[in-house]
């Protein structure tokens, strides 16, 4: 059975949340603090976080930058229908989908399936992507850039696969999103700006971020066919 860690300090939405998640066949652990929700991260690991980011003391914000700094675990964050600043920075640091507060619970757990699937996709044991000093295992979800271990969340890792399949083909916002997603209900093209900016912070942490995925102005971003 999967594990959901619900971060959420309004008993009643982290009630009505674990009640939906439980009857769709999750095990939920909750917390309703930033120091509690990162305790539990360290000693139960949960499959996927659900990650309020109104919260009291540490908010939201400061327990996903702490959480990705060790963790590659799946996080949904939630947010107001204002926090638009929020929303975005949630994804550029790290988080793979968010939810809108008022929200259905039947959506959540929609999303919750969808990165689980994300996460659970088994290509073929020996399938492996290259492009120039880029190596993706796809069995194993292990990427290399120029020979060295990179770790990514599974929606980075989707995104960089997307586009290593495809070397040199220029992807739309939009059909990045697509691709990676599933299925789109109300999101941003724009979330892909962040992603990319998380990669290539990744795959080049010492240099400016752009050999291995190019900007193609007006239209969106493509995976370079080799070295630059």
């Amino acid at each position: 059975m999967r594990t959901i860690l619900v971060v959420e300090d309004e008993p009643q939405i982290a009630g009505l949340v674990r009640d939906y998640l439980e009857h769709a066949g999750f095990a939920v652990l909750s917390a309703s603090d930033g120091n509690g929700a990162l305790a539990l991260v360290r000693a139960r690991r949960p499959d996927v976080i659900v990650l309020d980011l109104g919260l009291p003391g540490i908010d939201g914000l400061d327990v996903l930058r702490s959480i990705r700094r060790d963790s590659a675990v799946p996080i949904l964050i939630l947010t107001a229908r204002s926090d638009e600043t929020d929303r975005v920075t949630g994804l550029e640091l790290g988080a793979d989908d968010y939810v809108v507060k008022p929200f259905s619970p039947k959506e959540l757990v929609a999303r919750v399936r969808a990165v689980l699937r994300r996460v659970d996709a088994r290509p073929l044991a020996n399938e492996r992507l290259v492009a120039g000093s880029l190596e993706l295992d796809l069995a194993r979800r292990r990427v290399l850039a120029d020979g060295h271990p990179v770790d990514l969340t599974p929606t980075e890792f989707e995104l960089l696969a997307t586009l290593a399949r495809e070397p040199g083909r220029v992807w739309t916002r939009s059909q990045l999103l697509d691709a990676v997603r599933g299925f789109s209900l109300e999101t941003y093209e724009r979330a892909i700006d962040g992603h990319i900016r998380n990669l290539r912070r990744k795959l080049e942490p010492n240099g400016p971020g752009t050999r291995f995925v190019r900007t193609v102005h007006g239209v969106g971003y493509a995976l370079e066919d080799g070295e630059a």
